[in-house]
């Protein structure tokens, strides 16, 4: 039955506006008897797999020779010449049906070439009005860009050796109301993109692939921790004291409760509580969440991962950490060489290592340990120090003069024990802490401890905590619970934390995080 609310098709009046040309279409199809929206299809081969099918397509010789085709990928070879020099005879190919979104299409007389894509990629259709039949061929005249479409046909090569689909069906399967974006252009604006993802994946080239590369990665990490004995965990999300880490976290109410609950900036303090219990090797992967500003690093919700292994230190974890990242490429491939942020990064094991007060030394020509230098420097990067500890002074230094110029992968090793509260001291230097930061052309992707479990020393640190502490930073509360967690005995303790969403920025050479949260926070339109 007809849809009373489409347009008639027999309404020419406002053709000219391109959505009205497409509701034309869509009436017509009704009027045809046709289902604009689609039905199931099955038995269907992805292009990706149609292109690893190239090898069944044949050439048959008069006299029956059966003739395998030649590499296609010289761009001197003439397949129709090729033909004439081995014919007379026949191509022959496996039947296929494929389906996805018309990205292209031109019309040549009773010829219609269509460029069809599904999440594997692209594949060209054959449309001829002799192959298909009278009826098809008006049912392609009513294809636009961007509708979703069946293809059943002979899988083969057009005379330029283009692997492509010869259409003998064709299936409405959804018809595309709005006007797709340019062919050349494509969506630019970077803001859009974001908020209509749906449109950025069906029409950027590459967005999709990046996204799918993240799924990669994301199975290679539980892969490679599986393989090691880990032991996935989930954790609360919804916290009555945040912490774990220095963030301002986002506060709810429980209404049945009558209390505040916090969305959890980290994962560590509850993953330690089962290392407590006897879980030795564990890990959650999952969203976290904190109250601070957007940036091309920072979304207030994002993925990480916390890992932790008992009998081990933060040496373990740089060599866990190595692992995880040489694992995801090889999963995505490319080699351990790649391009990020201009410049090329070799994952080649083992990774730099240094410590923190040697790159300090470096970058400003001043020993860490000279305080009246460090506060001079200080005061000519315009950095506040008034009741500051010097060591967060001294980290806001090495933050602004440092950090940037870190190319990595560079493990920045042995962090001043004062910033680092729930990390184990050297044993021959209580000042330094146990503690790394893996960093990439001057971003961090990954933190790591060897854990502080002396419950004595947690709690006169989180009762001691770092001057100028905001009232509203989780930094500034204590989790007793955690404290008598630690009394019961947590062994000795490698703890990491990997930003999968950083993670995945470089691997892919992405330039924001937001090019690799599919829905990243964005103010209403």
């Amino acid at each position: 039955m007809a849809d009373s609310s489409a347009p008639n098709p027999d309404d020419n009046s406002d053709l000219t506006d391109p959505h009205a040309a497409r509701r034309h279409k869509l009436a017509e199809l009704v009027q045809r008897g046709i289902d604009p929206w689609g039905q199931r299809f099955d038995d269907r081969t992805l292009n990706g797999e149609c292109r690893s099918r190239v090898g069944e397509v044949k050439f048959v010789t008069a006299d029956g020779k059966t003739l395998e085709l030649p590499d296609f990928e010289s761009p001197d070879l003439d397949y129709r010449q090729w033909k004439n020099d081995n014919g007379p005879g026949e191509e022959i190919g496996p039947t296929v049906r494929v389906a996805g979104r018309i990205m292209l299409a031109r019309t040549a007389g009773k010829l219609i070439f269509l460029n069809l894509r599904d999440w594997t990629g692209d594949i060209q259709i054959f449309i001829g009005k002799k192959q298909v039949g009278e009826e098809n061929f008006d049912l392609a005249k009513l294809f636009d860009l961007g509708d979703l479409v069946g293809v059943e046909g002979r899988l083969g090569r057009t005379n330029t050796g283009e692997l492509t689909v010869f259409a003998e069906n064709l299936f409405m399967l959804t018809k595309m109301l709005e006007v797709p974006p340019e062919k050349h252009a494509g969506m630019t604006n970077i803001e859009l993109r974001q908020r209509m993802r749906y449109a950025d994946l069906a029409f950027n080239d590459g967005v999709i692939q990046t996204f799918l590369d993240r799924t990669k990665i994301i199975k290679s990490v539980r892969s490679t921790l599986d393989e090691r004995g880990f032991c996935e965990v989930e954790g609360p999300t919804l916290h009555t004291v945040p912490g774990g880490a220095a963030a301002r976290p986002f506060e709810t109410h429980h209404n049945a409760l009558d209390m505040k609950l916090t969305m959890r900036i980290a994962l560590e303090l509850h993953l330690k509580r089962l290392m407590v219990g006897g879980m030795e090797r564990v890990y959650e992967l999952g969203r976290v969440y904190r109250n601070e500003g957007l940036s091309p690093r920072h979304n207030p919700e994002f993925t990480m991962i916390e890992i932790y292994q008992a009998y081990g230190n933060y040496e373990s974890m740089m060599e866990l950490t190595e692992r995880i990242i040489c694992d995801a490429l090889d999963q995505i491939g490319g080699g351990y060489k790649r391009e990020y942020n201009g410049q090329e990064i070799d994952f080649t094991p083992p990774f730099q290592r240094a410590t923190y007060a040697e790159l300090f030394e470096k970058a400003t020509g001043i020993n860490p340990t000279d305080e009246e230098a460090v506060l001079e420097l200080a005061a000519k990067l315009d950095i506040d120090t008034q009741d500051k500890h010097p060591d967060v002074v001294r980290n806001e230094i090495f933050e602004e003069k440092v950090e940037d110029s870190l190319k990595g992968p560079i493990f920045v090793i042995d962090y001043p024990a004062s910033i680092c509260p729930l990390t184990k001291r050297k044993q021959d230097n209580p000042e330094i802490a146990e503690r790394f930061e893996l960093f990439i052309c001057g971003m961090e992707l990954a933190n790591a401890y060897t854990e502080l479990n002396d419950p004595d020393l947690q709690e006169e640190l989180f009762k001691t905590q770092l001057a100028g502490q905001d009232d509203e930073d989780s930094m500034a509360k204590m989790d007793h619970d955690f404290v008598r967690a630690l009394r019961y005995g947590m062994p000795p303790a490698g703890g990491l934390g990997i930003g999968i969403d950083r993670l995945v920025m470089v691997l892919t050479n992405s330039k924001s995080i937001r090019d690799v949260i599919l829905f990243p926070v964005l103010r209403p339109e």
